[in-house]
């Protein structure tokens, strides 16, 4: 199957990466399938790219008469079974667990028709592992796309052992077509992003835990003394503090380094619910618009 070949995709779970994974498809021109076991995410994520597309609007990233052709195009499918039907080209975001994954995977090579190819968002396990389970290794890649989606242009392109030198071409330039920067990294635990960027947050949350600085000094620190947008503690709410136990939880178990030791303090915080923006608190606590309020430390919270 050739690149022009694909009209339609499909997009498996419609959390933070997978509703903004549909919002660049559509956006790019292609009918888009986006499915959910939790039918109240489902129900969710057009708002959600309806808003993200506003914004786009406003930096002029977009024309206004193009939203709602963008919008037509998002179809939501109440079961695998219609999404596999229907798309060529199929995208798994759904949390980062890898019998999730797997088993998600499974069902999905088994449905979809011969000549579609599959990819997973994961961002931290095994691309060969999960081609494995798929049944259709050499039509299988990775394909890590950043967060927020529609506004980072990165996405790690993976090969597994046996993806074939026509889907990973494929990839590549799908990529290119949906104004993405496709960089090439090895399948290994984490690939590039998550195997230095966790780390750099696991630390400064045991900087909180062991009283070094507040949750505010330290991503000051980083801001202001490293020149990074944003601090390690307000991306780890960015990306969910659970996925990113989740990623440290790969990282220790199939590298095998105490180093990658989830802090204590982000355990607990997870455990709590306390997962970031997406449940109004986590280092900080977000108003109903996702704006930060005061740090969580200060709200008389203590750790």
């Amino acid at each position: 199957m050739k690149l022009d070949e694909i009209k339609t995709v499909g997009v498996v779970g419609a959390g933070t990466m997978g509703n903004g994974i549909a919002h660049v498809f559509a956006r790019a021109g292609y009918r888009v399938f986006l499915s959910d076991v939790d039918r109240s995410i489902l129900d969710r994520a057009p708002a959600t790219i309806d808003k993200n597309l506003d914004r786009e609007i406003k930096r002029g990233k977009l024309a206004a008469a193009e939203k709602p052709a963008v919008l037509d195009r998002l179809r939501l499918a109440t079961s695998l079974a219609e999404l596999a039907a229907e798309a060529q080209f199929v995208v798994e975001a759904v949390p980062e667990r890898p019998e999730l994954k797997k088993s998600i995977l499974a069902e999905l090579g088994r449905q979809m028709p011969e000549p579609a190819f599959l990819a997973t968002n994961t961002s931290s396990i095994s691309i060969t592992a999960l081609a494995a389970a798929s049944g259709r290794p050499e039509r299988f890649a990775g394909m890590h796309f950043m967060n927020p989606v529609p506004v980072m242009t990165l996405v790690e392109v993976v090969r597994g052992l046996e993806t074939s030198e026509e889907t990973y071409a494929l990839v590549l330039a799908l990529c290119e077509r949906l104004g993405k920067k496709p960089v090439a990294v090895r399948d290994a635990p984490g690939f590039v992003s998550n195997r230095v960027l966790l780390p750099m947050i696991n630390e400064a949350v045991y900087a909180v835990l062991e009283g070094v600085a507040t949750v505010e000094a330290v991503d000051q620190v980083m801001k202001l003394g490293m020149s990074h947008p944003i601090g390690p503690l307000e991306l780890g709410d960015l990306i969910g503090l659970d996925v990113c136990l989740d990623i440290l939880e790969v990282l220790q178990r199939d590298l095998g380094d105490s180093k990658y030791r989830p802090c204590p303090l982000l355990r607990r915080m997870v455990a709590a619910g306390w997962l970031g923006r997406k449940s109004g608190r986590g280092f900080y606590v977000y108003e109903p618009t996702g704006a930060a309020a005061d740090p969580a430390l200060a709200a008389g919270a203590s750790y």
